[in-house]
Formats: structure tokens, sequence, C-alpha cells
């Protein structure tokens, strides 16, 4: 079976308001969102602005941006447009201290989900494109086969984890054209102690089975499938092209029933519309009922770039929400610290009624002789052993994972 299609060539034709009055409760806006079947009744006529996507003449660009701009179109479907990108590395180096790991996979640029509260739109901006692209231009890593055959070899990899989707999913419906994800775990099947973990919103990962039990038989392997909400109507409002909730869920099914390790993201929870109590516990039953092995959640973070589509998304779709989210985000791009650590009680205590674990523990960036992943299966507050058999923290946990999900590293290259 081949890797990676043949890619044909084809020409292109191709202010918000402050609410300075005095916060009195932090609570999760148990009466301003509208939920279930009425989120139309809160639907206001604010149209979105329309932004200057006119583009830079390739000659002034640089980089990256340049490298977009020369990119030759590859398909055109579902009114999104493919472009090859030729890239010098597949995995890449991530320096941030505030995320768990030093590398990542994003094997596609954009992401066909078009998720409204998606973080990642920044990445476009590299590429001197408007984030609202982010969805209509997906930009497909060429060679990516054997660019991460060769990348595996370094020594600089040794012992290190790396995560892939942590900006874009690696199993958008890019994926089924392209085939990049696969070809990439081709390469990674062929090797013994790696340490990896995948996150995605797609049960398209099923399609990878056969080379996810290789995987798990040869290196450490995790599996996270990110549901923010199972109720369908209020999913597809908020992810409109992923698949069903409830399809993500058989897929937790469907890989715990293969002997892989996987789990659930309920990220990120976005205050006043999908942080009630009755809709957290739907998720971790369905963890549950699914065989998930963990059960993790962190609330939304929001950069400048994300501000600018998924603030107009709000104000269309809930608009008494837009006061309160514009004092807690336009500032600090978060909630309060409050807000915070009371969704962190409420999926411990969710935890703890179903059994679930907390999350998968990532080697630390000092312990770099061993690749193994280890898995607290632990209900309730968890004690997870670490890569060099110390106990971590539920709070630098619950840290690092919400970095993870709020400002993953994205190379530039």
């Amino acid at each position: 079976m081949a890797t990676l299609p043949t890619l044909r060539t084809v020409p292109a034709a191709l202010k918000l308001r402050s609410n300075r009055s005095k916060q009195t409760s932090l609570t999760l806006f148990p009466t301003t969102a509208c939920h279930g079947g009425s989120e139309s009744a809160c639907a206001a006529p604010t149209p979105t602005p329309e932004p200057d996507r006119s583009p830079k003449p390739a000659a002034k660009l640089v980089g990256i941006a340049r490298l977009a701009a020369s990119s030759p179109r590859a398909e055109a479907k579902r009114g999104t447009e493919y472009f090859v990108l030729p890239v010098r590395s597949i995995v890449n180096h991530c320096d941030s201290e505030r995320v768990p790991f030093n590398w990542t996979i994003n094997p596609y640029r954009g992401c066909e989900f078009g998720c409204r509260y998606c973080y990642a739109r920044y990445t476009h901006e590299y590429m001197e494109l408007d984030v609202a692209d982010f969805e209509r231009k997906i930009y497909v890593k060429n060679n990516a086969g054997e660019i991460v055959a060769r990348d595996l070899l370094s020594p600089r990899l040794a012992g290190e984890h790396i995560a892939i989707g942590t900006a874009t999913d690696p199993y958008q419906p890019a994926e089924r054209e392209f085939g990049t994800t696969r070809a990439i775990l081709e390469k990674m099947a062929d090797r013994d102690g790696l340490s990896l973990s995948i996150t995605t919103k797609s049960n398209q990962v099923l399609r990878d089975l056969d080379l996810l039990r290789k995987i798990s038989d040869r290196s450490s392997l995790t599996i996270n499938l990110s549901i923010t909400t199972l109720r369908p109507r209020l999913a597809r409002m908020l992810e409109p092209r992923a698949p069903r909730p409830d399809l993500r869920l058989e897929a937790v099914k469907k890989l715990r029933e293969a002997g892989i390790a996987a789990g659930v993201f309920a990220m990120p929870v976005l205050p006043g519309i999908t942080d009630r109590e009755a809709d957290l516990e739907a998720i971790a039953a369905g963890a549950r009922d699914a065989g998930a092995l963990w059960f993790a959640a962190n609330v939304l973070f929001l950069m400048p770039s994300s501000q600018k589509q998924f603030l107009p998304f709000i104000a269309e779709k809930f608009p008494r929400l837009l006061a309160k989210y514009e004092e807690w985000y336009v500032r600090s791009g978060g909630s309060p610290q409050a807000y915070r650590d009371e969704i962190t009680q409420r999926i411990r205590a969710l935890r703890q009624k179903y059994g679930l674990g907390s999350m998968p523990v990532i080697p630390s960036r000092q312990a770099k002789s061993s690749p193994q992943m280890c898995l607290d299966l632990s209900p309730g507050p968890c004690r997870a052993i670490s890569a060099n058999g110390s106990f971590v923290s539920d709070s630098a946990k619950t840290a690092g994972f919400t970095i993870q999900e709020a400002a993953p590293c994205v190379s530039s290259r």
C-alpha cells in the first residue's frame, strides 16, 4: 500500500465591550447559556466582519510564508484547497518550558474541522495568511514518510516523547486524500523504544489499527480522543466538520478492544456552554463505558488570533455570554483561576465516581534514559509515577496538560 498518493499539481485558479462591574461570583453561568435544543433562541443577527485577505506578493515573503505562497495546489474539495508544502523536518522541536514534551508532529498546517475555538489559528499567520483561512487552505507536508524516517535517527530524540496532533488534527479529512499521518506511522512501526501520543477528534484513527498495534508492541503509545460535548447539535455548531461525539467514543472502545491505551480529553471546556455538571458527567460516563483509561480536561484558552473568530461566533450564537467572554479573555486569553479550580474539582470528582485515571505521565525533560510512559489508573486525586519512579502531584499534571492543549509549539518551517 502506498503511503502517500502522488500529488498532482493544478494551476492555482484561484470595542469589544468591556464589563467594568465588580465580579461578585465566578459561577459556571447556570442561567446565561442556552443548552440542548435552545441554542438558536440565543442567536442574534450579528454579522461576522469580513477580514482583508489580500495576499502579499511572494517575492516580498520570507521563510515559511514564502514556501506557502509558492506551494502548488494539489486538490480542491468541500470548499477547501490543499497545497503541497515542502519541509525540512517532520519532528519539530518545542522549546517551551510550559509543556511536558520537547518534540511534536503536525502532519498538516491548517485543519478542516474548523473548530470555532481553535487556538492554533495563529499558525496560519506565520504564512501571512488570514486566520479565517485556517480551515480553507490546508498545507500537506510533502514526503513525510521519508523525512520522518530520517528525523527518527537523530540522537536528540533518544528517550524523548513525541506528541502527534498538538496543533492540527492528524486525522482531519485531508488524511483520507493524502495519507500523510499513515506514512509517518509506517516509519514509526519499524522502530523500537519510541514514546508517542496521538490526539485527535476523529474516528478515522481506527483505519490505522494495524500500525497502532505494531507500534504499541514495540514502543509506548497512547491515544487521546478529544470530546467537548456529547450533544450532537452543539458539537456540530462548535466543530463543524469533526466526526460526531458518539463516533469518537466508539473509537475509544475499539482502540481499547485492540489493546491500545486510550482515553478521553474533555478539551477545551467552554465557559457557559459545555461546563455544566451534567454535560461533563455525560462525557465521563461515556468514557467509562467505552473502556477509556483516563479522563482529563482543561478550560478554553484563546490567543488573539482565535478571538477574531471565536468572539464574533459567541456574539451571534450566545450573545448573553459575550460580555463575560470579553471580560475574561480579551486581556489575558484565559479564564480566572477560581473558575479553573472549580472545573478541576469537578473533573476530579467525576474521575472518582467513574473509576477513571488522570492521564498518562510523559517522561520529564531530565529523564531521558527511558521512553516508557506510565499510566495512572487510580481514580480521583491522582498520584502518577513519572519516568524516574517519583510521584507527580495532581496539580503539576493538570498544569502540564492545560498548557499542552493551550500553547503547543509549532515549527515555522
